[in-house]
């Protein structure tokens, strides 16, 4: 996977007001404009970014403790995705190598990326949704890795471009609240980040066809199952809420995830 990654950028509404204006009646002003107001955002911690972070650490130090200790990586041994182990039985392994990193360098770079990343994100996903994005991503970029080489590999990449195109699709379907032109710009942003990475990605060593299932399986899941944010509530108490049922986050994530499962399975068949 790759260990190089240019910084993200987080997507907040932009300063001010980006949703109608609503005039204040109670102070009229001389050229009568509309005045803007507040409207209340999510106030979730990232708890789910902070245990990812702490668990990939914690498995990282005992890869390295292993390594010194035993002179075996046991983690990567029993994680590293390998389809020869794969096709005989070990389906974790389209997981677990998004715990598992090659080098600091390698965890260093996905770790930063992930704290830009996952909190704006999580906030607006939720907890539970965020979680199911980061796997649905890991799970894609495995197995288009899968698919299409048969080197081993490991790292937390998949998933962070997973990230990536979910936030993406994100400030795509609320560009109305976020406004167009600052959504223009992000996406701009993003899709000049998401383009470096996949061309350091053709690099010798590094495992490109799982970013990009990574970003696929993200932006599938975003684009089905992501919040579609309304204002709602009665001025002045103003509040996005998610349209977004949980049934068709569920529907979402079990749509995205036998479509992936679906293309594991055809691969596994083939290799058979």
């Amino acid at each position: 996977m790759s260990n190089t990654q240019t910084q993200p950028p987080t997507f907040e509404p932009p300063p001010g007001n980006p949703h109608p204006a609503v005039e204040d009646d109670s102070a009229p002003s001389r050229d009568s404009r509309p005045q803007g107001v507040t409207v209340k955002m999510p106030d979730l911690k990232p708890y789910i970014t902070y245990a990812i972070l702490g668990l990939t650490i914690f498995i990282y130090l005992l890869q390295m403790g292993s390594e010194s200790l035993l002179g075996s990586d046991l983690p990567a041994y029993y994680g590293l995705k390998v389809n020869e182990l794969i096709a005989a039985g070990q389906l974790w392994r389209l997981i677990t190598p998004v715990l598992l990193h090659g080098s600091a360098l390698h965890i260093g770079f996905n770790m930063y990326a992930l704290y830009l990343f996952g909190p704006s994100l999580e906030k607006h996903f939720g907890h539970m949704r965020f979680l199911a994005l980061y796997l649905l991503a890991g799970f894609g970029g495995n197995v288009f890795s899968m698919m299409f080489t048969d080197a081993p590999s490991l790292g937390s990449s998949t998933a962070i471009f997973g990230l990536m195109g979910a936030h993406g699709i994100f400030i795509y379907q609320n560009r109305e609240l976020f406004g167009k032109q600052t959504a223009r710009m992000a996406l701009n942003q993003i899709m000049r980040i998401a383009g470096i990475n996949l061309l350091i990605g053709l690099s010798p060593g590094i495992d490109n066809w799982g970013h990009v299932g990574g970003l696929i399986g993200g932006a599938l899941f975003a684009w089905f199952g992501g919040p579609i944010l309304e204002v709602s509530g009665i001025y002045p108490n103003l509040r996005l809420e998610d349209q977004r049922t949980v049934d068709q986050v569920i529907q979402a994530a079990a749509i995205v995830g036998g479509f992936i499962g679906f293309l594991a399975a055809g691969a596994l068949f083939l290799m058979n």
